[in-house]
Formats: structure tokens, C-alpha cells, sequence
């Protein structure tokens, strides 16, 4: 083996166990996320390389990035929020339990504003593939790659969520205007809490140290004692074109 086919096994190698690595990785950042690009390129690269003597071989990987595009490439549609929201609350429950981990991100670790992106994300991303709608998993990927925090939520950082004008306590809240899925932001902008309906509410608190689902009124947690401000998903609310 020349030494250029070692060092080319061995970036290989490098990268392959760096994409593992930062798949399991629950922190979330954009540098996590570039390095995570960069070794899945790396890894794309180097194996071209070892394998560019094979016809078949380098046909296979001129097409991999190709049909890793389509989906992004796809056309935009309308998203139906109902659908949507269902999936979504669906993926929230499958963290019931999952550690709590500042600036976590994935079932190894979540934290309270990563919990309903992540599911939020997972449900685009779905909702594109099945029904080929470029929109949802644009907005899927976008979701990825920016880490919107409890606080920039609340301020309508790049329109993602709005403010449905409900304040008060978790405790004290009236569910009656609420849908399932909105959340419930502290004044101070540190936590969040998501209302999984029927007067329940979802969070990934540091506290329990760990996703758990509370009773609003009788749970004994500190969270819901809080002053919030409530908000809605803006790819969740209802319009007159999901009704008609």
C-alpha cells in the first residue's frame, strides 16, 4: 500500500468515527454542526479517492451527493399544521424520560428549548418525505442548522414562533385557548415548557433531570410557578386555508 493510500485510509477512518461520534453528540451548536458536514465530506472524499479506479465504484459515488439533494430540491407546498402538530406531539412524548443536557439535542441528551425543536424538526422532515414537499424539509434543515434558544424563541428570532397574547403561571393558565404543542416561555427567558393538552405539560427540566409530562395544576414544580408568555409554532397555527 503507497503511503498516499495509508494517509487517505487513515482521514477515512478519521472521519467515518467523527460523524459516529457527533451523531451521538446531544449538544447542538453550529460549529458541531459544520464539523459534522465537513467529516461527512471527508468521508465522501476519501473513499472516492481509494475507490476511483472502479468504474462502477466512482459512478456510485458521483451519484451519492446527487441523490442526497433531491429531497432539499424537491418543490415547495403548503404544510398542513394539524398533520403536522400530530407527528410533532407524537415525537415530543418519545423523549419522556430522555437526560436532561444543557444544549442537548438528541435521545442521549435534550434541553428545554432542544425538546420541541427537535421534535418539531423530525416531524418536518417526515412530513416532507412522505409527501414530497421541498418546503417542509427545507424548513427541516433550517431548523438543524440554527439553535433558537427559549429566550430568542419568545422574541420571534426569524419568525419561527409568535406570541398568542397568554401570560400568567403554568398553574394558572387558562388551556381552554391553548393547542397542544405551544409553548410556554419564563419572562426571564431561561426555561421552557410545551403543553401536551388535556392540562398536561412536557419539559426537559434540570431540575427532574430528565423529559417528563406534569399535571399543570397539582404537580409540585417550581417551573410552573414561573411568569411565561405563551407561544405557538408559526408553521402550527391555524388559517383559514387549513379549514377550507
Amino acid at each position: 500500500m503507497s503511503r498516499i493510500n495509508r494517509i487517505t485510509w487513515f482521514l477515512l477512518i478519521g472521519c467515518s468515527v467523527g460523524v459516529i461520534i457527533l451523531l451521538r453528540n446531544p449538544i447542538h451548536s453550529k460549529l458541531l454542526n459544520l464539523a459534522f458536514l465537513l467529516c461527512i465530506f471527508g468521508s465522501w472524499a476519501t473513499l472516492s479517492f481509494l475507490l476511483w479506479r472502479k468504474k462502477i465504484a466512482r459512478l456510485v459515488m458521483a451519484a451519492i451527493p446527487v441523490l442526497a439533494a433531491i429531497p432539499f430540491l424537491l418543490p415547495g407546498d403548503w404544510i398542513n399544521p394539524i398533520e403536522l402538530r400530530d407527528d410533532y406531539l407524537k415525537r415530543l412524548n418519545q423523549f419522556e424520560n430522555t437526560p436532561y443536557v444543557w444544549g442537548g439535542e438528541n435521545s442521549h441528551g435534550i434541553d428545554c428549548s432542544g425538546l420541541p425543536r427537535r421534535a418539531l424538526r423530525d416531524a418536518l422532515f417526515a412530513y416532507g418525505i412522505r409527501h414530497g414537499n421541498g418546503t417542509a424539509i427545507r424548513e427541516a434543515a433550517a431548523q438543524w442548522w440554527y439553535d433558537t434558544s427559549a429566550q430568542a424563541l419568545s422574541q420571534g428570532y426569524r419568525d419561527t414562533a409568535i406570541d398568542i397574547g397568554i401570560t400568567g403561571t403554568v398553574r394558572e393558565l387558562d388551556t381552554a385557548p391553548l393547542q397542544p404543542g405551544d409553548l410556554a416561555i419564563t419572562t426571564n427567558g431561561i426555561h421552557l415548557i410545551v403543553y401536551a393538552g388535556k392540562g398536561k405539560w412536557i419539559q426537559a427540566d434540570p431540575g427532574i433531570g430528565h423529559v417528563a409530562t406534569l399535571d399543570g395544576r397539582t404537580a409540585d414544580n417550581l417551573w410552573f410557578q414561573s411568569p411565561v408568555t405563551m407561544h405557538r409554532w408559526s408553521l402550527l397555527q391555524i388559517t383559514k386555508r387549513t379549514i377550507f
